[in-house]
């Protein structure tokens, strides 16, 4: 893998000054373009920056700040998107659109069947976090500078079909340079359909018989069947490719971060086991206690409260973006709402199974599964089983905190999620770059007008937050 990543970080710094140049410059022992698989690895490369930030686990509350309160508070502004247009959505787009594809590095209906399925992945999370962005008129370079914005139906409607095309392309045979499911296209099928399965149910609110739809001609395509199947971005041991928190964490020894108290006081009095994991008992007491979200009191304090866990931020620590427990509680919340057969049955027990594959894949054993069903509180109950549902799915999607905060978004659970000191709510989004106003006028005026009557601020509702 480290070959891999060396190869990436290099095929991409092309140069050349004029035609003399550029013939003295070539080497014909190296390529003078990346190829499809190559464009691919590189756009997974960005993966992890989709979770690996603080302002994602702000979102969704499951960190707070220990000595420099700031970004917790929400303070306005924009964010920027850019980086995912400029970087892995550009690099895909190349792969669908110009770049020659060879069958030596496997099937090219898999290429392209890959290439989609990132796309969509990636387009998921920018329309999700921003609400209408540029989608069919982005990525044409020089040809279009000023895309319009498309309504996130339309992307959520365009990203569906995209993402059945991709399941019907797939063929026999892996593909080459593939750092996520090394080429295994069986994987990719499976992750196709499961993403267009949690996009689904993200039109609960919205648009229930179109979610319904959707979510039933991807479970029968095919989903995800153990957490073998999960979407992660592994780092190394390696400074070049290693954790985000690693580098805050050990490298500049910040201790900038503690579990919440809102996290801490649902997985303490149950004794759940992944709260080993996911922090460190604090070292004055030898406790487990989560530090109030969004406090300005009594700082710095990094001994009373739990900080980080080492398993979260060692060198190589794994990110995990989309699992098997996820499409497990999908299926859970769906049989409650009668998407699909089986009602509160059907529903306990993919709920019960959702909530033993999350202990497999946080603690590498699911031993304790039984035990913690049984607390109270944790136990399935029909009357508020949508609650529970939402909230053990809040609890294994710690450190994915913009899918968290987009679940909360549209269930509102965990319904205690606390305004910081200030009193600023939750935001309903991110608000659009600052420089889209000046950059692109007229399309990010047209957009803020339609969505939000004109206000580009962090509590306009998207789409399906309803």
């Amino acid at each position: 893998m480290k070959k891999i990543y060396a190869v990436l970080l290099s095929c991409f710094m092309l140069a050349s000054c004029d035609k003399f140049d550029e013939d003295i410059n070539i080497n014909p022992n190296e390529p003078s373009a990346a190829t499809a698989t190559q464009l691919i690895a590189n756009a997974q490369l960005s993966l992890s920056s989709l979770s690996a930030t603080p302002a994602a686990q702000f979102h969704a509350q499951y960190l707070s700040e220990t000595q420099y309160p700031g970004a917790s508070l929400y303070p306005d502004g924009g964010t920027s998107f850019y980086w995912i247009y400029q970087g892995p959505l550009m690099n895909l787009e190349t792969v669908l659109t110009t770049a020659k594809l060879s069958t030596t590095e496997g099937p090219i209906n898999n290429q392209l069947a890959v290439a989609k399925i990132l796309r969509a992945y990636y387009y998921w999370h920018v329309t999700d976090r921003w609400g209408d962005v540029p989608y069919s008129e982005a990525l044409q370079g020089v040809e279009n500078f000023t895309p319009k914005y498309d309504t996130q139906e339309s992307i959520y409607n365009s990203l569906f079909a995209m993402l059945e095309q991709a399941n019907n392309e797939i063929t026999a045979g892996n593909i080459s340079n593939d750092i996520i499911y090394n080429g295994d296209v069986n994987k990719w099928k499976r992750l196709g359909n499961t993403i267009r399965m949690l996009m689904a149910l993200r039109l609960s609110e919205v648009d229930p018989t179109k979610g319904a739809a959707e979510f039933n001609k991807a479970l029968q395509a095919g989903i995800m069947t153990s957490n073998a199947d999960n979407l992660v971005f592994r780092h190394l041991a390696d400074a070049n490719n290693q954790n985000y928190w690693y580098g805050q964490v050990s490298n500049q020894n910040r201790e900038w971060w503690a579990l919440t108290e809102t996290l801490v006081n649902k997985l303490k009095p149950v004794n759940d086991p992944r709260l080993q994991v996911y922090g460190a008992p604090a070292r004055t007491s030898g406790e487990y206690r989560g530090l109030p979200y969004g406090t300005v009191q009594g700082l710095p304090n990094v001994t009373n409260y739990s900080l980080l866990g080492q398993a979260i931020w060692k060198q190589d620590a794994h990110i995990q973006l989309v699992t098997y427990a996820q499409a497990l509680f999908a299926k859970a919340e769906a049989a409650k709402r009668g998407w699909i057969p089986g009602g509160d049955a059907e529903a306990e027990a993919n709920y019960n199974k959702a909530i033993e594959q999350s202990l497999l894949q946080w603690t590498g054993s699911a031993a304790g599964a039984s035990t913690l069903l049984s607390q109270e509180g944790v136990t399935y109950n029909a009357d508020n089983a949508i609650e529970q549902i939402a909230t053990q799915r809040w609890i294994h999607l710690f450190m994915h905190g913009y899918e968290a905060w987009a679940e909360w978004r549209r269930t509102g659970y965990p319904a205690n999620l606390v305004e910081p000191d200030g009193g600023r709510a939750v935001p309903r989004r991110n608000s659009y770059p600052a420089n889209e106003a000046f950059n692109n006028t007229t399309s990010y005026n047209e957009a803020v007008q339609r969505q939000f009557g004109g206000q580009d601020n962090l509590y306009g509702r998207v789409w399906w937050d309803k």
